[in-house]
């Protein structure tokens, strides 16, 4: 018997040229966010509320690819941000972060399982990545994954 050639996953490329409107309410977070997408290309337009993140939406002309929200936000949550957001801009990509665990932003409502989410803290590697899939179209949306799942 001949061996058939093993096929190696070709490596993800986790650079980006996209724009991704951040949205995080902490500003050492949104700082340390920022400075983790800017290394991998990305342009980030930064909020720290939804508020703001809508005001940005409207003034900005180029498309924004992804909203990246933190889901527990004070004046609007994440959620509450990304139905609005999705009302004008239904072209944009999701994804929902957060620092409480899947069972506190599931069971309290505050998310569907079947969404993109990943949680805080993470390494830059890991958010990278989740971003490269939910802009690219592979990621799963049957569970919630953690930061640390990838």
């Amino acid at each position: 018997m001949s061996a058939r050639p093993v096929e190696t996953p070709q490596p993800l490329n986790l650079q980006g040229k996209e724009t991704v409107l951040l949205v995080e309410d902490e500003d050492l977070v949104r700082c340390v966010a920022r400075r983790i997408l800017e290394k991998f290309s990305y342009r980030v337009l930064g909020a720290e509320s939804g508020a703001t993140a809508l005001r940005l939406g409207q003034q900005h002309r180029e498309p924004i690819h992804l909203l990246l929200t933190d889901v527990v936000m004070p004046g609007m949550s994440g959620k509450d941000l990304a139905e609005c957001w999705r009302q004008q801009h239904p072209e944009t990509s999701v994804l929902y972060t957060s620092g409480y665990t899947e069972n506190a932003i599931v069971h309290q409502g505050s998310l569907e399982r079947d969404t993109h989410f990943i949680q805080k803290p993470c390494r830059p590697e890991l958010l990278a990545r989740k971003i490269r899939e939910v802009l690219d179209g592979s990621a799963s949306l049957h569970k919630l994954q953690y930061w640390g799942e990838l």
